[in-house]
This record gives structure tokens, sequence and C-alpha cells, in this order.
């Protein structure tokens, strides 16, 4: 073992945990606590996921783009939201010089406990995928209320961009952060924003929901 772990001070690598992943409490302002979370989730009406006909993000080359151009400045403060939340999640933040966009700065990401200090390894996750958004209500929506959604600052998380590909358009009954000691953070993130917009769960994915703020009431492993 005392081999192996000059080996391994030696070459840098990191075969071997030295700690378990660090549980990240943060929560976007206006994140329900867990009792709210619970109450809401009963409350959401309960619906089969629908179709996703229709449901085009490519805004490029004249593209639908039904939730219009990522990253729009609904504020209208002259900073997109990508950087608001980069500025937001990061600690150590540095501006680009005379502009509101995040050139550096280190992110704790929740959704795994690791630290990165890349901002071009650094993506904004849609805790609600728009995807699922779609299937669950916003279809219907008129177009200005589904821009609004999908750069609701409740709802958009600085995390590694290797675990945001992980995730996709995926619901928490298919995926979870795979930091566990997030799970009950994630779990009222996710209901904050199913609750706001009034959007449907699907029964597997309610189950999932319910299970994760299980969570909620039980201290971290040390």
């Amino acid at each position: 073992m005392r081999w192996l772990l000059l080996i391994i001070l030696l070459t840098g690598c990191s075969a071997i945990p030295l700690s378990p992943p660090a549980q990240v409490d943060r929560v976007p302002a206006g994140t329900l606590d867990a009792v709210a979370a619970r109450t809401s989730l009963a409350a959401l009406p309960l619906n089969a996921p629908g179709r996703l006909d229709g449901y085009v993000r490519d805004c490029d080359n004249g593209q639908a783009c039904v939730f219009g151009q990522p990253w729009f400045d609904t504020d209208g403060d002259g900073c997109d939201q990508r950087s608001q939340v980069l500025a937001r999640d990061l600690t150590a933040v540095e501006r680009k010089p005379g502009r509101c966009g995040v050139q550096s700065g280190t992110l704790d990401d929740p959704y795994t406990g690791s630290r990165v200090t890349s901002v071009s390894k650094i993506q904004i996750d849609h805790v609600v995928p728009l995807a699922e958004m779609w299937r669950s209500g916003a279809a219907a929506w008129p177009q200005e209320r589904r821009v609004a959604a999908a750069n609701d600052l409740r709802n958009l998380m600085a995390v590694s961009g290797k675990v945001n590909q992980s995730k996709g358009d995926k619901t928490p009954d298919e995926w979870m952060p795979p930091n566990a000691a997030y799970t009950c953070s994630y779990g009222r993130i996710y209901v904050t924003v199913k609750a706001a917009y009034g959007l449907s769960v699907a029964p597997a994915e309610r189950s999932a929901l319910e299970n994760a703020l299980t969570t909620c009431d039980t201290p971290p492993a040390t």
C-alpha cells in the first residue's frame, strides 16, 4: 500500500479516492425547503409523459427554437443568464475586461462533489430539462413563458460538463447526481421548478422525487 501511494503521488494519478464526495448544500434562491417540497410534489398533476412532437431546441438556420435563444438576458441588465449563473455558483470569479462574462473561477460541483477550475469545462444544467418541460406542459405555453422558464435562475446550476452530458434530458427516475449527498437538494430544486410552472409529473418521476426528499431527513455519512 505504501508503494502504491508513492506511485500516485509521483504520477499525479488519483486512482484511489482519498475522501468521499463532499456534500454541497448550495441551491438557487427561492428553492423550497424539504417540507414545502413534499407538499408541492403531492399537489402536482400526475400524468404520463407527453410526446416531444414539435420540440426543437436548435436556434440555428431558422430552426423553431421553441424555448428561445439560449441564455437570454431576461432581466435586461446586460448580463446573460449563463454569466449570471457562473458568477453566482463559482468562487474567485474574474470577469472578462469590461464585460460581464466570466473568464475564470472555481466550481465545487454539487453533482459530483469534485472541484472544477476551468470555466471551459463547466456547463449550465437545466435541473428540469427543457424537453421534460415540453412533455409536461410547456408545449401549450406561449413563447414568452417558455423563454422565461428556460432562463429561470431557480432551474439553472453550474456543473461539470461531463456530468451534464451524462444527464441529458433524463428525469429523476432515470438519473440522479452521482454525489448522493446532493440528492435532497436536487429533489428540492426539481420540485420547486415543477411547482412554479404547474408542470405534471409521471408516476415513476414522482416516486423518484419522493425517495429523493426522504434523504432530507437522513444525516450525511461521515
